[in-house]
């Protein structure tokens, strides 16, 4: 057998084995079908975690008192610190302005430090998980 022969021979192999491959080859295809209120309750889980309503982490309290203090301060915080949410919570009869939602205390301290350059009594408490 000459070269030539044998190179169409390898040839006619070549393309062959990509015919049948392409021939007996097989499809598919994958159609998912969720609930939408599966992605309803995964948003709505986030924005809890977001406002630390489901953790057991830590924050920062800024100022515990009356509401239009508290909403000077939490004005204060959010100009200067957007790193962290911060919230006003209510607490009969007073008002309490929280920072962070920080899921150890280290984390917690390490804020702490920056924030308390701005808001020297601020300190760091554990909240009871909201229900």
């Amino acid at each position: 057998m000459n070269l030539q022969t044998y190179s169409k021979i390898i040839i006619a192999s070549i393309l062959m084995s990509f015919y049948c491959g392409k021939s007996f080859g097989q499809s598919a295809s994958l159609n998912i079908n969720t609930d939408p209120k599966i992605t309803q309750l995964l948003e709505l889980k986030k924005d809890l975690e977001k406002e630390n309503k489901l953790s057991d982490g830590y924050t920062i309290q800024l100022y515990y008192g009356e509401l239009d203090k508290a909403n000077q301060i939490l004005r204060k915080y959010r100009g200067s610190y957007g790193n962290w949410p911060a919230s006003i919570e209510y607490e009969t009869p007073n008002y309490k302005v929280w920072a962070g939602n920080f899921a150890s205390r280290i984390e917690a301290e390490r804020a702490l430090i920056a924030i308390q350059k701005s808001f020297s009594s601020a300190f760091i408490l554990k909240p009871e998980r909201r229900k």
